[in-house]
């Protein structure tokens, strides 16, 4: 797949979806990377970039603006990959040294706090 081309952000049409447009592609290309079968599902799937866009802002409004990045992206991947599940973890650094984090919770350093956000986010 040329992610550059299907991903292409230059085009999207409504302001919602101009608004996350970048962002969540950036989020599926980094999924396809790390799960072929993910970037199969996309090719496969007929579906456009706009129109995932469109589906996963059904339901924002400017009464109703508010939606966390985390289910921007678990959105989208379900729009390509229904059975798909997205997790979110974030790291602090206790240390101070603003040193880089290890991306795998499990590879934390000790100094390394870690939670999982995502049973604050399934409300």
């Amino acid at each position: 797949m040329d992610k550059l081309k299907y991903f292409d952000t230059s085009k999207v049409k409504g302001k919602f979806q101009q608004v996350i447009a970048k962002e969540t592609a950036e989020a599926l290309e980094s999924f396809c990377t790390q799960e072929p079968e993910f970037e199969q599902a996309i090719e496969q799937s007929g579906k456009t970039f706009q129109q995932c866009l469109d589906k996963i802002t059904n339901g924002i409004s400017a009464s109703n603006p508010g939606i966390s990045d985390i289910e921007i992206y678990r959105r989208a991947v379900k729009y390509y990959f229904s059975t798909a599940a997205v997790s979110f973890v974030m790291n602090i650094d206790l240390s101070g040294d603003n040193g880089a984090v290890n991306e795998k919770a499990s590879e934390a350093p000790s100094n390394t706090l870690s939670v999982s956000l995502d049973e604050f986010l399934d409300f």
